[in-house]
């Protein structure tokens, strides 16, 4: 049964007008049809005006590697050995294959794969009021603060008014050339307790943008029930439908009909063909690969979601969200980075063991494939962690030896697309407090995956109100390449 990503409307047995309405119009967007010519106009001339600037259009696609929590920067991509005891922490530093860079002693594997990326050490930002994972995803994933934030720092549930994400915005203005998903998120939303995929969603460009999500665990048997014809269903009756679907279209009057030649009818040929084609069930099928490659990456949830990230992005999936699969707030000894109650024990048992095969296993093979060239690789999570064990800073409670929230100095890596090989950006204090140089604000980072890719971050765009906003309120930070 044809399932389209992102709707929970079955179309094998043929939806309604007012559904494929609903599922296709520029009205979703929030966008009348002069409004959309005139947006349409605005964001060519603001990548004329880009055109030629270094770094600007080199990537082709993205992945982002989201690790849910907020990793201890100081304990893994920042030691600091001169550090006192209370702040450096338990483990020592090691050589890169950076110069004069070290990272921690938990991560071999990623120091002789730094000289294919970039390290930030100066990742940065001074959150209103008390800051919590949701907020912080949010911000990180959409270039926007949350309009609104709970006394505990939680935000109320997606809402088709939220910002979009930025995998959404990517997939509307680059939408793939083959017949692949264009968005997708792996291997569930992020979740803060209760609320679910906030800052992960469309918001305001309707559902039709949102991630095709998983649901499922890659390091299993993947079921793609949704991505497959119906055994009754034949591909010459798919095609059938589709063309009295745009029947259908041609017999409406003359603004609906002007408004799906932009949307149902784009939409919605995508849609039959992605399933006709099985190239997107093809991307999903790990057992193409070799166990030597499998096992290079690591049989964990994580592992094989990046090498499900490699595949999707050859196949032309244009960005792809792998999430470290856990929840906030969750038993740091299984689930996230989030190590109040012990900071250590999982980090050098679970946590880092995993991160550090499956990231250098993508950089290496992503490097020896060549795709480096135009995939940009983004590793980060929401916030780092407190330099001080034991202390609160967000309103948690920590043990002698948990680390709390730290938005105030965090790092993240960036590889692929002409970013600086075998390089460090920034610096922190001696306790990795705060930058030292060249803060980085991550709406920074943000606009500085857009500009890879060839959208201006000025961009206007209309939310949920018809006002016009920046794309993201970041600069891209052209000093990343070399």
């Amino acid at each position: 049964m044809l399932s389209i990503p992102g709707r929970g409307c079955m179309t094998c047995e043929g939806p309604t007008r007012r559904e494929l309405l609903r599922a296709g119009s520029i009205g979703m967007l929030g966008l009348n049809l002069a409004n959309f010519f005139s947006w349409q106009s605005a964001q060519g001339a603001s990548v004329n005006r880009l055109a030629g600037s270094r770094g600007f259009e080199s990537a082709k696609s993205v992945i982002m590697v989201f690790l849910q929590g907020g990793p201890s920067h100081i304990d893994i991509w920042d030691p600091k050995p001169d550090a006192p005891a209370n702040v450096r922490g338990e483990f020592k530093p090691i050589k890169t294959k950076i110069p004069g860079t070290q990272i921690s002693e938990t991560m071999p594997m990623m120091a002789q794969q730094l000289d294919k990326c970039t390290l930030i050490r100066s990742m940065s930002y001074t959150p209103n009021g008390l800051f919590n994972h949701t907020a912080a995803i949010y911000q990180m994933l959409t270039g926007y603060p949350p309009d609104k934030v709970s006394p505990s720092g939680q935000l109320e549930p997606p809402s088709p008014a939220d910002f979009p994400t930025a995998g959404s915005h990517i997939s509307k203005l680059r939408p793939p050339t083959e017949p692949v998903l264009p968005f997708v998120e792996l291997p569930r939303p992020l979740q803060e307790s209760g609320v679910i995929g906030k800052g992960g969603a469309a918001g305001f460009l309707g559902k039709a943008y949102d991630p095709y999500r998983l649901y499922q665990d890659p390091n299993k048997p993947i079921q793609l029930d949704d991505l497959t014809l119906r055994k009754e269903v034949s591909p010459q009756r798919m095609k059938d439908r589709f063309a009295l679907l745009k029947g259908i279209n041609g017999s409406m009057p003359d603004l609906e009909k002007a408004l799906n030649d932009y949307a149902i009818d784009e939409y919605y040929g995508k849609a039959f063909d992605l399933v006709l084609s099985g190239k997107a069930r093809d991307a999903f099928d790990l057992s193409k690969e070799s166990d030597k490659v499998r096992d290079r990456y690591g049989r964990t949830t994580f592992g094989q979601g990046l090498l499900l990230s490699r595949r999707l992005i050859e196949a032309g999936t244009r960005f792809v969200q792998m999430n470290w699969p856990a929840v906030a707030n969750g038993n740091a000894e299984v689930d996230s980075w989030d190590t109040h109650a012990s900071n250590f024990k999982p980090l050098k048992n679970l946590h880092c063991p995993i991160l550090d095969r499956s990231l250098s296993a993508l950089l290496e093979d992503m490097s020896q494939r060549g795709m480096l060239k135009d995939t940009l690789v983004v590793a980060i999570g929401e916030f780092g962690r407190s330099p001080r064990m034991g202390v609160s800073t967000s309103g948690n409670a920590n043990a002698p030896d948990g680390r709390d929230h730290w938005p105030y100095c965090y790092s993240a890596i960036v590889a692929g697309c002409g970013i600086a090989a075998g390089a460090q950006y920034g610096e922190s204090d001696q306790t990795a407090s705060s930058p030292k140089d060249k803060p980085m604000h991550p709406n920074d980072l943000l606009a500085t995956v857009y500009y890879a890719l060839g959208i201006d971050p000025d961009m206007q765009v209309l939310n949920s109100l018809n006002q016009p906003r920046e794309l993201v309120k970041g600069k891209p930070v052209v000093g990343l390449w070399s």
